[in-house]
């Protein structure tokens, strides 16, 4: 279940076992049901796919986040 914020497809992830990184890469696809998605809202629950990554356990934790770049300005 989406906890907090919004997830995408492209978006990076990191997953976490017992507080380990053990995973770093991108969402490649999201289901929603039979659906494939682009983004899922907080309090939903989707399947997730990983970019070579598929060994889930249960208690895994996995943090979205994206990267946004910007011009430095003064």
């Amino acid at each position: 279940m989406v906890e907090s914020g919004l997830v995408k497809v492209g978006c990076k992830a990191r997953v976490f076992r017992n507080q380990q990184l053990i995973y770093n890469g991108e969402v490649v696809s999201l289901r929603r049901f039979q659906d494939d998605v682009k983004e899922v809202r907080v309090g939903l629950e989707c399947g997730i796919r990983l970019d070579n990554f598929a060994d889930f356990v249960e208690g895994d934790v996995i943090d979205l986040y994206e990267i946004e770049l910007r011009k430095a300005t003064l």
